[in-house]
């Protein structure tokens, strides 16, 4: 009975420590060919406040560290900035820039608690980016 205990605990402890460890009890990516544990790692080890993890269908994928909203608008507001798009309004989760007539659409989701996802919805920001 014992052993069985003990086996029955160990196996308990090891499927745990497995979750933990790969980031299994987050919630799913949408659309981004990465696991939940590579993600993490990108932005933790990131010296920016934003941090990419990928370009997929003419969209690029980035990730904040930051709980508040209103902060993580004006971390891409910036990156954006930087680049000469000027910020128009923002619409739910959605911010709207313009730049020489061409328009840029940002959407931002709530991942976690801490982390906010961002995706770029346009070809026009990725060529700029690339060139």
């Amino acid at each position: 009975m014992k052993k069985l205990l003990l086996a029955t605990g160990l196996i308990i402890i090891f499927v745990g420590v497995f979750i933990f460890y790969n980031k299994l009890y987050y919630p799913s990516l949408p659309k981004v060919n990465m696991s939940k544990k590579e993600v993490i790692e990108i932005v933790n080890n990131s010296d920016k406040e934003i941090a990419k993890l990928s370009s997929e269908n003419g969209n690029e994928w980035y990730i904040i560290h930051e709980r508040n909203t209103a902060a993580a608008d004006k971390i891409i507001k910036e990156m954006l900035n930087q680049n000469d798009w000027v910020f128009k309004q923002k619409d739910g989760s959605g911010l709207f820039f313009e730049k020489q007539g061409e328009n840029l659409i940002v959407s931002t989701q709530k991942w976690t608690a801490d982390y906010m996802l961002v995706k770029i919805l346009t070809n026009s920001f990725t060529k700029e980016l690339h060139s």
